[in-house]
């Protein structure tokens, strides 16, 4: 099983990597399946079930909505967010979904789309979907998993422990932070380097560099955009976004590459997060990285790097993304993404880490020191909890943000400072993050039953 640094990265919609963007996917997957099969033409009705945390956070998190587009054949990564409202009244008002905007079926909201508290065997973000011809006869069904940052697998790929179907033979392959080290002493190779040759096992090198900072691109279009943007955020609890307000006090113009970094230096940091994070409430597009609920935090620190950190270029951004990838991909090898499964350090504790390491790289760490950051951002996020008020990726969410993204800067500093030996591994940290997240209780594991979700609205 192969991870390449564009599973890690995807570009999509918010408010969710795992309750928007991995049901669109799995949707979108399932009508291309009945379309290969040559069934498609007999679908008299369809039922969608969502299972687990999509049951439970599914309506606040826009699971039904990202479900009925992805039927219609909407990819993420492709859809323009400003037609999705009209998309979606125009399904309510026929009555019918069009699969791959050919194939009308009748669809009533209320009776084809249930939203279940119980969980299916292999994950607490389940699907199913099970479509019928004529007379009611059943024609197929099907049961995918949202597993955390947009990846979707199968039934039968669930019950194998299978994040991928990739086989694809890596020249620096590994699964564990002591691995990378290995690694990176035997071939005298950066963790960016190592990704990039393995990268190149399916892409050119050009085409990887291209289209990884194209995934900047999206990011500094999506801060742009949250600078900007004003007003309340879709859900009805009625939060105001702030990054506009913030940016007119910051006064409006964002330094680069100062000799010496400025006092307000960590405000415009928060900015960046808070920008991003508001623009993905309000299901705008972003940079899963590695799940939505923590998509500011690598554009936030990656920002830091290019406005403020000196000999900031594209060579280094491209650096940074694979570095962070790297890094994401133990956590996905051994522990989760998902904070329906492992709570928030899943997410935002995940991207801190990512982010932290990412930095230390660029700002001339060492292996070690890039290990050692990594491990720092998430040993102080172990046991963070995802507990969203309204089921809503909001409250906490978008300030976490900030915390994290902060959080992740301080790691890299301290580590850069160090020479790299420390006390506790990354892999162990990774270890622990996943054992605390199966003792965690479900309540706070993104279900919106405990912790801030329910005493806010207790207040």
């Amino acid at each position: 099983m192969a991870i390449s640094v564009f599973d890690i990265f995807k570009i999509g919609i918010g408010p969710s990597s795992s309750h928007t963007v991995g049901p669109m996917r799995a949707a979108m997957t399932f009508v291309n399946n009945l379309e290969q099969q040559g069934v498609i033409g007999e679908v008299q009705r369809l039922r969608i079930e969502l299972f687990g945390s999509l049951g439970a956070t599914g309506k606040g998190h826009g699971t039904d909505k990202a479900v009925l587009l992805g039927l219609e054949g909407e990819a993420p990564d492709l859809i323009d967010p400003a037609i999705i409202p009209q998309r979606l009244a125009t399904i309510r008002e026929t009555g019918a979904v069009k699969l791959l905007q050919r194939y009308p079926v009748p669809f009533n909201e209320k009776a084809d789309l249930l939203f279940q508290r119980k969980v299916l065997p292999y994950h607490s973000n389940g699907m199913r979907f099970t479509v019928f011809g004529a007379n009611g006869a059943e024609l197929l069904q099907s049961d995918y998993y949202s597993v955390g940052g947009g990846f979707v697998v199968t039934d039968a790929a669930a019950a194998a422990d299978r994040l991928s179907n990739d086989d694809t033979c890596l020249p620096y392959p590994f699964k564990t932070g002591a691995a990378i080290l290995k690694l990176c002493a035997t071939h005298n190779k950066s963790i960016s380097d190592l990704m990039l040759s393995n990268e190149k096992a399916w892409l050119g090198e050009e085409e990887i560099r291209q289209k990884l900072l194209n995934i900047w691109q999206v990011m500094q279009a999506c801060v742009e955009r949250g600078l900007h943007e004003e007003g309340v955020m879709p859900g009805g609890m009625k939060v105001r976004r702030r990054a506009a307000n913030l940016y007119r006090q910051l006064s409006g113009e964002i330094p680069r590459q100062t000799p010496s970094l400025p006092v307000g230096t960590m405000e415009w940091v928060n900015l960046f997060a808070l920008a991003v994070s508001e623009e993905n409430a309000s299901g705008g597009r972003v940079v899963t990285a590695p799940t939505n609920g923590a998509a500011g935090i690598i554009p936030a620190v990656l920002h830091y790097y290019w406005r403020f950190c000196d000999g900031a270029n594209e060579e280094g951004v491209i650096r940074f993304l694979l570095t962070a990838a790297a890094i994401a991909i133990l956590y996905k090898e051994n522990a989760s993404l998902s904070g329906a499964e492992v709570g928030c350090q899943g997410e935002v504790g995940v991207a801190c880490s990512m982010a932290a390491g990412a930095l230390a790289e660029v700002l001339g760490g060492t292996p070690e020191q890039v290990e050692n950051a990594a491990e720092i951002g998430m040993e102080h996020n172990l046991g963070l909890t995802c507990d969203p008020v309204g089921g809503l990726v909001q409250v906490p969410c978008i300030e976490r943000n900030a915390m994290g993204s902060v959080k992740a800067i301080n790691a890299a500093r301290i580590a850069l400072r160090g020479d790299g030996k420390h006390f506790v591994s990354l892999d162990k940290v990774i270890k622990t993050m996943r054992e605390t997240g199966a003792d965690m209780k479900t309540k706070y594991k993104e279900t919106s039953r405990g912790g801030l979700a329910v005493n806010l609205i207790e207040c």
